[in-house]
């Protein structure tokens, strides 16, 4: 670089980009104060966009956030819900060896995106499959015929 073009660009006004960069950055830390320093980028972004009416880019929010030091609060760890699907009580109280045969039977029902689900039934003193199906319809309607 040369003398002449350091002493112009030392010299010269500031950028339409830097302009709106600072005036972002602005919006952005009063907003998160407004916020009690909790919101993040996306909700930044979304009250930027959704409530000022402003047209700006997420990485935009996230790259002069990073650079004014301003970070919102990590998300809420949120409970699992409950499901109401009923289940079975557990009848081996989680021990599956058996020293004869025929005492106890386990199943595995597998089911994935697809139209053919597998229901298998083994036994653990065997470690093999007894019997295996791939039907449609609900849970208790695989069951059933694979047991016979």
């Amino acid at each position: 670089m040369s003398e002449s073009g350091f002493y112009k660009w030392r010299n010269r006004p500031p950028s339409e980009r830097s302009l709106r960069h600072a005036w972002l950055t602005q919006l952005i830390t009063e907003v998160h104060t407004a916020s009690n320093r909790t919101y993040g980028a996306r909700r930044i972004h979304a009250e930027l966009t959704l409530g000022h009416g402003i047209a700006v880019g997420h990485g935009c929010i996230e790259l002069l956030m990073r650079t004014a030091g301003v970070k919102g609060l990590p998300g809420n760890k949120r409970a699992r819900s409950k499901h109401q699907t009923p289940t079975a009580s557990d009848l081996v109280d989680r021990k599956f060896t058996r020293n004869e045969p025929n005492k106890l039977w386990v199943t595995d029902i597998t089911e994935h995106p697809t139209p053919w689900i597998p229901a298998i039934v083994a036994t653990p003193t065997e470690r093999c499959c007894n019997g295996w199906q791939k039907v449609h319809g609900s849970a208790e309607r695989r069951i059933l015929p694979t047991t016979r």
